[in-house]
């Protein structure tokens, strides 16, 4: 059976597993290396603390379960923008392959959003890199609609 909860410090290790794959996974997509390089926290070094998880923190982690097993997580922050308004991020969330489609994102997903209500936040955002569609579907079923496109160019040397 799926589920989700708050990520305690014991998920440290799984968690840091989970972020590996999670970025061998979105380095073949397009866009991923500055996607990897400017958008992301860097990968944990060590089991060490997940960040804030105390009252009054802008940020948690969730980690989904299937059969009482790690397979997924899901960060979340609260930014305040320039009027005044509380934005929510969905940073990263990741589902290991063989885990997704049975409801651990969705259960992760609507606990990060509930969070996110109740610190106030008028929306959300989370990232989807273009040619993702399953990730975009996925978002696409808690009501979210792209609000920005940015476009890319390298420069030759």
């Amino acid at each position: 059976m799926e589920s989700a909860r708050q990520a305690t410090p014991g998920d440290a290790d799984r968690i840091a597993e989970l972020c590996v794959q999670a970025r061998e996974e979105l380095a073949s997509e397009r866009g991923a290396g500055v996607f990897l390089a400017h958008e992301l926290r860097p990968l944990p070094r060590s089991a060490g603390p997940l960040g804030p998880q105390d009252e009054g923190d802008a940020r948690r982690m969730w980690v989904g379960t299937y059969e009482d097993v790690v397979v997924g997580y899901v960060s979340a922050e609260v930014e305040a923008l320039a009027d005044g308004t509380r934005l929510g991020r969905l940073p990263e969330i990741y589902v290991e392959p063989g885990a997704r489609a049975v409801g651990v994102g969705e259960a992760m997903i609507d606990m990060a959003l509930a969070w996110l209500r109740a610190e106030g936040c008028a929306a959300v955002d989370a990232y989807a890199l273009p040619g993702m569609r399953d990730t975009k579907n996925f978002f696409e079923t808690f009501g979210f609609t792209a609000r920005l496109l940015i476009v890319h160019r390298k420069l030759e040397e």
